[in-house]
């Protein structure tokens, strides 16, 4: 072993010591390689490297919970590296070489060429002990290298082991994802099982039955929901002390967007469906993530508590894949959007106005001439009268109106608005409590001198601002509850009591009952109903 040959006389220079600290996934809560036991291990130790007390801590580059089988990763031992290019340490100190590696490649490339290149001291307790300034030539030793080499091999092992455990969870069903949808939360007795988040899935429902009833466009939604003053489900998760990130969380403004009222649309876990496994890791040295086909996926239906019906779900992907386009300023979808067709070539109807009457016009008549379809058209009230005229004609067949009144009258959906709106209400005023209670903290903190004068005007602001947001968004809500009567009929219920009959379409019913409506060239109509018998949701019957 070739040692460093000093005379008595000589001084060691001044060492500026990082200490290294790392605890990955797969550690858990093992006591002996804690963050706070490692860091305790170094204090203990570091003496008996310095007996002439030649030495000062610079800092102490923590990983909590990553991986060591990539540097790239490791957002402090990445600035740990900065610091000995920047000539702020020249000795590095670790526990052991697993703290630091569990990538054999990397380990050469640190200790045999980064740290000689910039005159750096490594420091090894155990596992082999190392200490390149009394041993420079102990990195290149046989018990390094195989120490580097199980180390690599723990790691692929370790990992192997997880994929293993988490097919065999996503086969079952069970939810694997640090952060559970929008809707959802973890089960406090079980990591693995959600449960509803009534909070968040009233949104849900909300978002839904305003799209598949109401006749809402997505863009309205979004408006809708941002006037209330609901948060998104990032500003959401947030609010509710989870750390959650994703690839945009740093520019989310905490608003609601069409693409996001999209996403839950189009989400089937909110019927019960769990899927998983849409992506994975490339390997366990290179931690990117690369997408999966969707035949690979782990799909499992009833896996979760349903938010919504199938029925409803079924109803909002039909509509999305249709032409609901609504112009701008317009909050509501056209009675017929996306339901009209031209007999002649199956293409989209759109919608004319001339002379103040509306039209329904055969689109490739219109763009490519008459060579490649004569003429379809229908006004639209005349369009609308006459499927009005089917629909009360059907409704006219039935034996007993009344008793289906009565169904209809004991449906939950009647007092949905009432009972979302008093939701709101109390969410709105609990949040409007919490925010004063931070207001009130703020203050104290500043007297108590925990932060400057700047930061407490900077922070009061912010508060104040959220404050009159939610003040603004309170009043929007208790003003619309206050103009729903709880003693009033619900007008579509009492006009079918009275007469037997609907007085008119809404666009909820017409996406309820018709799949397409063909128009032909002499204004004839054809309409295939979505189901056989197309009243049997109002009947009861399967």
């Amino acid at each position: 072993m070739t040692r460093r040959a000093r005379s008595e006389a000589a001084q060691d220079p001044l060492w500026q010591v990082g200490k290294y600290i790392r605890l990955s996934r797969e550690d858990g809560n093992v006591v002996s390689e804690s963050v706070v036991n490692q860091d305790k291990i170094l204090n203990d130790e570091l003496p008996r490297f310095f007996p002439d007390g030649r030495y000062r801590v610079v800092d102490t580059y923590i990983d909590d919970g990553t991986s060591g089988t990539t540097d790239a990763e490791r957002e402090s031992f990445q600035r740990m590296v900065a610091d000995i290019r920047a000539g702020k340490i020249n000795c590095v100190v670790v526990k052991n070489l697993s703290r630091a590696f569990r990538n054999s490649a990397d380990q050469g490339h640190f200790l045999e060429e980064f740290l000689p290149l910039y005159g750096v001291r490594f420091i090894s307790l155990y596992q082999p002990a190392i200490d390149t300034y009394l041993d420079a030539e102990v990195v290149h030793g046989l018990e390094v290298g195989i120490t580097g080499f199980m180390n690599e091999q723990y790691a692929y092992k370790t990992s192997a082991d997880i994929r293993r455990t988490f097919r065999l969870k996503r086969e079952k069903g069970e939810f694997i994802g640090a952060f559970a949808p929008y809707g959802y939360q973890k089960d406090p007795r079980n990591k693995n099982a959600l449960v509803i988040d009534e909070d968040a899935a009233s949104v849900v429902r909300d978002v839904f039955t305003w799209y598949v009833s109401a006749g809402m466009s997505k863009r309205a939604i979004a408006r809708r929901l941002n006037e209330l003053g609901v948060p998104n489900p990032t500003a959401y998760k947030r609010a509710h002390g989870l750390r959650y990130e994703n690839p945009n969380a740093k520019q989310n403004d905490g608003l609601w967007s069409m693409p996001t009222v999209s996403r839950i649309l189009q989400d089937p876990v909110y019927v019960g469906v769990m899927r998983q496994g849409r992506q994975k890791v490339i390997s366990y040295k290179v931690h990117k993530r690369a997408p999966v086909p969707e035949a690979e996926w782990y799909i499992v239906e009833d896996a979760v508590p349903s938010i919504v019906s199938k029925e409803t779900f079924q109803a909002a992907g039909r509509l999305s894949q249709k032409d609901t386009r609504t112009p701008s300023g317009n909050r509501q979808v056209y009675l017929f959007a996306g339901l009209v067709r031209c007999a002649g070539c199956g293409k989209g109807m759109y919608r004319h106005t001339s002379r103040q009457r509306v039209y329904y016009k055969c689109r490739t008549h219109a763009e490519k001439g008459p060579a490649f379809c004569s003429t379809h058209t229908i006004r639209a009230d005349a369009l609308e009268a006459a499927v009005l005229a089917v629909v009360q004609a059907l409704l006219a067949l039935l034996d007993s109106p009344s008793d289906i009144a009565r169904k209809i009258d004991a449906a939950p959906v009647l007092t949905a608005e009432a009972r979302r709106l008093d939701a709101a209400i109390k969410q709105r005023a609990r949040e409007l409590e919490r925010t004063a209670a931070v207001a009130d903290g703020l203050y104290m903190d500043w007297k108590n001198g925990d932060i400057d004068r700047d930061q407490y005007r900077r922070l009061k602001a912010r508060c104040d601002g959220q404050r009159a947001r939610l003040r603004t968004a309170l009043a929007r809500v208790r003003s619309e509850r206050e103009a729903l009567s709880p003693d009033a009929p619900d007008p579509y219920l009492a006009a079918f009591l009275q007469t037997g009959s609907v007085p008119s379409l809404t666009r909820g019913l017409v996406t309820a009952l018709i799949d397409t409506i063909y128009v032909h060239e002499n204004g004839a109509l054809e309409i295939a109903f979505r189901i056989r018998d197309p009243f049997r949701r109002l009947t009861g019957g399967a």
